[in-house]
């Protein structure tokens, strides 16, 4: 019995990935109209916190980006840093009059939300001008063309639009977060172009100003240590949809937790956002799971069987990968594509056993509960 349950789960995974390349292949949608005249006004909020390594990269590509001065507004809070976050900041936006970052007091924290970032962002939404909200994260790098696609993918009752974002990996364990973030990307814009319901991405999302302001915004927001999904609910609650873009344009780079104790805590905190999700994504989720699992079961009574398995689930969630990269304009070293369930494994197991260790989730030097 055992047995037969695991190859079901099995021949399920299976039929998930091959499904799920048919939508990439045959039902992929391109939301951009790339408009040419009468560009809308945009304002671009970032968090940020402790991040003077980083923060200088995502600035130098934002003087880089291809729109109107004069319709573009750039607003950052400094959410109490400890390091040059401020002083950067400070000297950065002093060059420019569509430049302006406030420092959060301490009278100020959690006055919204007791989520640093989402506190934070609720501050600066009330100084924010532009028609269209930009998000992003202070360790990130956008492309030049980011505004102008984000724009252009806004129709009808579309509230969100989310883009791609990939790790910039150097490292071999720096390779498998990259692919794991296009594995699950590629699941987002898979269920997001057939109509089911998905999330927000907090370091490449724009949100029109009709849907934040009828949603709340993040002051509206429940305590939440997810506030990208949680503000992705309240604006399809009101009736908006979200387009997922995936496009050399709305290509967003990250840089990659560097240790493995930091991207358990990360994925310990992505999962207090995953055990909130509708049932049939747990279920999705769990199946991916349960497939390690009754792999186990299968090679126990048939070793040959058990190979095959593997070559087949490897193949085709390579294909996967692939085709939601090359469609981003990113081309993935295959190596790492056919040895990466061994990491898949390994940090699964380790991410539900982290979950479930009583202990606190520290997040920008914060400690949540």
């Amino acid at each position: 019995m055992i047995a037969w349950i695991s190859i079901g789960v099995i021949v399920l995974i299976l039929f998930q990935y091959l499904i799920a390349i048919l939508c990439l292949e045959f039902f992929w949608k391109d939301h951009s109209r790339k408009p040419t005249r009468d560009l809308p006004p945009v304002s671009i909020l970032v968090a940020a916190r402790n991040e003077e390594l980083d923060l200088p990269r995502l600035l130098k590509s934002f003087e880089k980006l291809d729109y109107p001065a004069n319709r573009i507004q750039f607003l950052f809070a400094d959410d109490l840093s400890t390091d040059s976050t401020c002083e950067i900041l400070k000297n950065w936006c002093e060059a420019k009059a569509n430049r302006s970052f406030i420092s959060i007091g301490s009278s100020q924290t959690a006055l919204y939300n007791k989520n640093g970032k989402a506190n934070a962002l609720a501050i600066l939404d009330g100084y924010a001008t532009g028609d269209f909200y930009f998000f992003t994260d202070a360790d990130c790098e956008v492309n030049p063309d980011w505004v102008r696609e984000g724009v252009s993918c806004f129709e009808d009752n579309v509230g969100i639009v989310i883009g791609i974002t990939q790790v910039q990996a150097m490292g071999t364990m720096e390779k498998f977060q990259e692919i794991d973030w296009w594995l699950t990307l590629g699941f987002v814009k898979v269920a997001t172009d057939i109509g089911v319901q998905t999330t927000g991405l907090g370091n490449n999302m724009i949100i029109c100003k009709k849907a934040y302001l009828k949603s709340g915004g993040f002051r509206g927001l429940p305590f939440c240590l997810t506030e990208d999904l949680e503000i992705s609910r309240a604006i399809q609650r009101e009736g908006f949809v979200i387009a997922h873009q995936i496009s050399p344009e709305m290509h967003v780079k990250t840089k990659p937790e560097v240790t493995f104790r930091k991207l358990l805590e990360q994925r310990k905190r992505w999962m207090q956002g995953v055990m909130t999700l509708p049932i049939y994504w747990k279920i999705i989720l769990a199946l991916q799971v349960l497939y390690f699992l009754g792999l186990g079961v299968v090679f126990s009574f048939h070793v040959v069987f058990g190979l095959g398995i593997i070559l087949a689930k490897v193949l085709l969630q390579s294909m996967f990968v692939a085709v939601v990269a090359r469609k981003a304009g990113v081309k993935i070293n295959w190596f790492y594509l056919l040895v990466f369930d061994f990491y898949n494994f390994n940090t699964t197991a380790l991410t539900i056993l982290y979950y479930f260790w009583p202990s606190k989730t520290k997040w920008k030097s914060r400690i949540y509960p």
